[in-house]
């Protein structure tokens, strides 16, 4: 897999001829994203983008949130989803980057997007991607809210998922 450098300051990513992989410390390329899974081969394409709400569990009026990541072991485990995801369904192209930083609330904070020939794999392979990557890749949150800031409320124990 080689390096890539996308379009725009601040992006780490990896790309191989079938996958897109990384992260991102501005605006996620949400269209470039979703343009650039669509093949021939494939006629269903799933793009899924996850934003920041205004609201979490106890804490309203959320302002804002900061991700952080460890790079490195963040990409290699994305890798390691799309390797499992591959082996599960019959798939075109995987898109999984994800923004690091202070992102205000309706920014994008994930964008995952996954071409197959049909759309059952697309929206199954889809849902995979993200959740695996949501329980598995080391990425955290810290939030900022009205009387208050602090870690995630979804923290947890990153699993290991395998094919």
């Amino acid at each position: 897999m080689s390096d890539r450098l996308a379009d725009g300051a601040g992006h780490h990513e990896r790309a191989g001829a079938e996958s897109w992989l990384g992260l991102c410390d501005g605006a996620l390329p949400v269209e470039a994203v979703t343009r650039w899974v669509k093949v021939p081969s494939c006629g269903a394409i799933v793009t899924f983008c996850g934003c920041v709400r205004d609201h979490s569990p106890g804490r309203p009026e959320v302002s804002s949130l900061e991700y952080e990541a460890y790079e490195g072991p963040a990409v290699r485990r994305m890798e390691e989803i799309v390797i499992s995801a591959r082996a599960r369904w019959s798939l075109g192209r995987v898109a999984m980057v994800h923004r690091t930083g202070l992102l205000a609330v309706s920014e994008d904070a994930v964008v995952v997007a996954v071409s197959s020939a049909h759309r059952t794999e697309a929206f199954e392979a889809a849902r995979f991607c993200i959740d695996a990557l949501k329980a598995s890749v080391p990425i955290w949150k810290h939030e900022c809210w009205r009387g208050g800031q602090g870690w995630g409320t979804c923290a947890h124990q990153l699993d290991d998922i395998t094919a």
